[in-house]
């Protein structure tokens, strides 16, 4: 398989925590969940990024705290190697429902909830990339992490 074409993708994600519980996404028909966020486009920062994907996902207005973490994460999708450099922030968005009540969606693609904020919950919910359910508790203790898995 040549990789000549490839691309790096860099996207913005957001760590929400609310009453013990983080926001987690995932596609309407279900399966695998991961941190709300997207691509960062040519010219935006990646707070911005993270902001406007908010709105357009979940029709909110947010705001992006401190920088937490860049992980870096490979998988394969469809058939497609895909690689992905994540840059990972604080999130705001306060005027989403607190938990268990789960967040409308602006997508029809796309669905919120929250899971409670612990390794087993987290791993039962299908957490991606999985090294976030180990990583995700010392980020926000100690922002700016690098992790290379």
């Amino acid at each position: 398989m040549s990789y000549e074409n490839a691309n790096i993708e860099t996207i913005a994600r957001g760590v929400c925590l609310r009453d013990g519980h983080l926001l987690v996404c995932q596609p309407a028909k279900g399966g695998r969940c991961y941190l709300p966020g997207g691509h960062v486009e040519f010219g935006e920062t990646a707070r911005q990024a993270l902001v406007r994907e908010i709105k357009e996902e979940l029709g909110q207005e947010a705001s992006a705290g401190g920088f937490l973490a860049v992980t870096e994460n490979t998988f394969d999708q469809a058939g497609e190697r895909h690689c992905e450099v994540n840059l990972l922030f604080a999130l705001d968005v306060p005027s989403l429902p607190p938990p268990p009540a789960a967040p409308q969606a602006a997508e029809p693609w796309i669905a919120f909830r929250w899971v409670p904020f612990d390794a087993p919950s987290l791993t039962a919910a299908n957490l991606l990339p999985a090294h976030l359910i180990g990583d995700l508790p010392r980020f926000l203790a100690h922002p700016g992490q690098h992790v290379a898995p």
